[in-house]
């Protein structure tokens, strides 16, 4: 029985090295299996790991799990946010995850590894030992703890193992009885007696949602926007603490454009027709969308040229700045709440105000070729001389700056070259909104931005900046109108925003995060329930640090519950309670043994 236990050990720590050494050539993306029921996944030092809520530990681990399942979800990517500090309001669905080995497996997993891991297990014959990553293994919370995590832990001296921390995670729950909390005193009191210590120190947790969009009734997927702050402080006092005002309070937002209830959703809807024109010239196919207006496009720009032809110097400043505002009202309706953020720009020139007419008006590809050929004729005849920005570097804004001098060019309105046209003055129209409303909130300089306005780069690069901005418009609006940020707050966030931006593609499940004092978002969450609530206990320094985490979640704490699991913890839920929040109650524990 010894001699086949240690050759499961042997095996083990075979296909772990195996799997370490190539790890550190660079992350495998697929599991490796062990046995025929078991795979392992490696996560890399610094990547987001699923135990960040009941384990400091930041180097390489070892995850065990079921084989033949879903492989680690997407928690390792930097875009995502793990379930253990962001826990969103889900089901759990087989298949829909990684799943759990039964908890005994996972006990056989966890001394396997502790055998290979002894120095003194000479006769394993193991030519050069290597310490290898923690292990941890997902378990099915089958037995009547309800563990859900192992692990084991190489405790170290230089390079020479001198024991093992051991690891388990439990979880109870969903419940909403409070009878079924622990005491604060209590879990101190079982530290210093599962540790012999005789000081302990206490650290809080909490975070709470501020924003969280909901489902609307004519969309199909759930948004994942939200905006949430995470507080830690010391010394507790009591189970469910709020935070104190002392406490170190990290924002965390995470927005995705186009919420209907967004202040910026008309200014989202311009930039969707921009997208329409950008793929249209991509791909050759234009999926256009349906007209705003009861009038015809060509109708619009007939009026709108009809006007020029009837000013004498085609430029009366304010004749020109009242027509330009009404333009700009027509076309994107600012939501009152952010008027003094995002104020109507009174300088549309005449490719700006044609853009405003055309994006709400142009329903086919043939209504693109007669409203720019009724334009170039009217330049060509010398019949109007429209004002436009310096600096514009459209195909239209070219010609008008011709036909100042009476010699135009030649353009065939044929192939994609009109939707060329309407999506370069958009492109310069778009630009311009996004860059007042920063500069003029004294948010970032000319300087700053140039990297999102700049030409030099190709036309579907330039939309894609554009995202960029809008994207940060919507986080600028929603900490604004729902949060009251001022100035103080929103410059470092937006000079965050932008450096981000500088660097990465658009992704709207990026999570941004900005410091802040407590007090500034205290009031929205201090009569408030947490969605996640922790005490963590510590004793003891360096490779003999312990501790005891204690934390309710209004979520699972850990993403392979399946509904199985649930129905096992189910058992202490008050039935009918709706008042009260229902908190997942998990508990992590460690031990430590030493090689003689």
């Amino acid at each position: 029985m010894g001699s086949h236990r240690h050759q499961a050990a042997l095996r083990l720590y075979d296909c772990l090295l195996q799997v370490y050494n190539e790890g550190n050539k660079g992350i495998p993306k697929d599991p490796f299996p062990f046995e025929a029921d078991v795979q392992v996944h490696l996560i890399g030092e610094g990547c987001r790991s699923p135990l960040e809520s009941f384990w400091n530990g930041n180097s390489m681990i070892f995850i065990m799990q079921k084989a033949g399942h879903a492989e680690l979800t997407d928690q390792m990517e930097e875009s995502q946010i793990d379930d253990a500090t962001y826990i969103s309001e889900f089901t759990p669905q087989r298949g829909s995850g990684p799943v759990a080995l039964s908890v005994t497996r996972g006990k056989q997993l966890i001394s396997l590894y502790t055998l290979a891991q002894n120095p003194n297990m000479t006769h394993l014959k193991i030519s050069k030992p290597v310490v290898l990553p923690p292990l941890w293994v997902r378990c099915d919370s089958s037995d009547p703890e309800h563990t859900c995590w192992l692990g084991a832990e190489p405790l170290k001296n230089g390079n020479k193992i001198t024991g093992i921390s051991f690891h388990i995670v439990t979880c109870n729950g969903p419940t909403a009885d409070k009878t079924c909390f622990a005491n604060l005193e209590d879990l101190k009191k079982a530290h210093k007696f599962r540790h012999r210590s005789s000081i302990v120190a206490t650290k809080g947790f909490a975070q709470y949602e501020l924003i969280r969009s909901t489902t609307l009734e004519d969309t199909v997927a759930e948004s994942e926007s939200n905006i949430y702050v995470d507080l830690t402080w010391n010394i507790v006092d009591k189970i469910l603490q709020t935070p104190p005002l002392t406490a170190v309070a990290t924002l965390n937002i995470r927005l995705e454009s186009g919420d209907p209830r967004s202040p910026v959703f008309q200014l989202h809807k311009e930039l969707l027709f921009l997208l329409v024109l950008a793929e249209g010239l991509k791909t050759g196919v234009t999926d256009w969308p349906e007209p705003l207006v009861a009038e015809s496009a060509v109708e619009l720009v007939k009026e709108l040229l009809n006007d020029l032809k009837n000013k004498l110097d085609g430029f009366n400043t304010s004749v020109h700045k009242n027509d330009a505002e009404k333009v700009q009202c027509d076309s994107a309706a600012v939501d009152s709440s952010i008027k003094s953020l995002f104020s109507e720009r009174g300088d549309l020139d005449f490719a700006e105000q044609l853009w405003c007419k055309m994006r709400r008006s142009v329903a086919s590809y043939q209504d693109l070729v007669e409203c720019f050929t009724l334009i170039i004729k009217s330049l060509e005849h010398g019949e109007i001389q429209p004002w436009i920005h310096q600096g514009s570097s459209s195909l239209l804004s070219k010609l008008i700056q011709q036909s100042y001098r009476g010699a135009m060019e030649a353009i065939s309105l044929s192939g994609v070259t009109p939707i060329q046209m309407l999506l370069e003055i958009g492109l310069d129209k778009m630009k311009k909104d996004y860059v007042s409303c920063f500069i003029g909130q004294e948010l970032a300089t000319l300087t700053y931005l140039d990297y999102f306005i700049s030409t030099s780069v190709e036309l579907q690069e330039q939309v894609h900046r554009i995202q960029k901005l809008h994207h940060m418009l919507e986080i600028l609006v929603s900490c604004t109108v729902f949060l009251h940020f001022k100035h103080e707050n929103l410059f470092p966030l937006m000079q965050s925003c932008i450096k981000y931006y500088k660097e990465n593609p658009l992704n709207e499940k990026h999570v941004f995060q900005l410091p802040i004092r407590p007090a500034v978002v205290n009031k929205f969450y201090q009569n408030d329930h947490a969605q996640i609530w922790r005490v963590e206990i510590n004793s003891g320094h360096g490779q003999k640090e312990v501790k005891t985490v204690w934390q309710l979640s209004t979520s699972p704490p850990v993403e392979h519950m399946t509904s199985n699991n649930l129905e096992l913890l189910c058992d202490t839920t008050v039935n009918g309670n709706t008042e009260e929040s229902m908190y997942f109650i998990t508990m992590a524990k460690c031990s430590q043994v030493h090689f003689a």
